[in-house]
């Protein structure tokens, strides 16, 4: 098991993990309770904390710092967030075939004095699709954002099989750099960058993925304005917090079929949690305890 020892002052000598999250102002990450449910059902003595770049007791730390630390207090392995799913790989020695071609990782596991990075960002979108999306169109497709999760989202959707991918970024760096690896590692994939986003521009669209930060608590807004949207699109949202984002409340209210973050964030989570124990995770149980902290009813 990685990063595991045994905790000799407890008499069921439950094996103890740790874990965290890096990323900047991730208070509201849903993530550490998840994976410590299934640690407590399968008999772990795990903890799994937030590295906090917004916080006071991680400002002004490096990314660099802050998995040093982690790995030498004895982690399982790290997950990285916004803003730092690229930069994460300056720092690992290993990278799965999936973060060779998608350029960014969100999950660090230590093992053996190596850094292997891995994406459960891509295996938990895919998932998602699969679960959430069957018998959606998927001819031509918009994705807002091309960053880290851009990334693994545009890899994901390649692999569902959309035939066209639309690309636009505020940064066009970034829709370059993507556009670039989905040639080189899907080529069966068109892809098209947009210069903006406009009604003549969206043309066609049959759905659109925003994979910004936009829409977040630390973000509010939207990143697709809702005179853009067309009840014949479907509209996806990798935010999960808040699950009901600007975004797909005008959607929704455009007549569009919509989804939200939460399997993204449940996938993930399911897969890295197997990455960093080594045990098999129930999705079920993540489900559930999805469901549990985000119900808006009183208990």
């Amino acid at each position: 098991m990685s990063g595991s020892r045994t905790n000799s002052n407890d008499s069921k000598a439950r094996p103890v993990l740790q874990a965290g999250l890096i990323g900047n102002g991730i208070a509201a990450s849903l993530t550490p309770a998840m994976h410590e449910a299934e640690g407590c059902e399968l008999g772990l003595d795990y903890t799994y904390r937030f590295i906090d770049t917004s916080s006071d007791e991680f400002r002004g730390q490096s990314l660099a710092q802050l998995v040093d630390m982690a790995e030498s207090n004895n982690y399982a392995g790290v997950n990285i967030t916004y803003p730092y799913k690229a930069e994460i790989l300056q720092y690992t020695g290993e990278l799965s075939a999936n973060v060779q071609a998608l350029g960014a990782a969100n999950t660090v596991v230590f093992a053996n004095g190596k850094r292997i990075a891995h994406s459960t960002d891509y295996s938990g979108f895919s998932r998602s699709l699969e679960r959430d999306m069957a018998g959606w169109e998927k001819r031509k497709v918009l994705l807002v954002g091309a960053g880290g999760g851009g990334s693994a989202v545009a890899f994901a959707l390649a692999d569902w099989g959309v035939e066209e991918l639309l690309i636009y970024d505020i940064d066009a760096a970034h829709s370059r750099a993507l556009t670039g690896r989905l040639e080189l590692h899907r080529p069966q994939l068109l892809t098209r960058l947009l210069p903006g986003l406009d009604k003549t521009a969206l043309a066609g669209v049959s759905g659109i993925v925003n994979a910004t930060p936009m829409g977040m608590a630390r973000h509010p807004g939207t990143a697709i304005a809702a005179d853009l949207l067309l009840p014949a699109m479907w509209v996806a949202d990798i935010v999960y917090f808040p699950l009901e984002t600007e975004l797909l409340a005008a959607a929704r209210a455009a007549g569009c079929k919509t989804m939200d973050g939460s399997g993204m964030a449940v996938f993930q989570a399911v897969h890295a949690f197997e990455l960093f124990s080594g045990l098999k995770a129930d999705p079920d149980r993540f489900v559930k305890q999805f469901e549990q902290l985000t119900s808006t009813d009183d208990p």
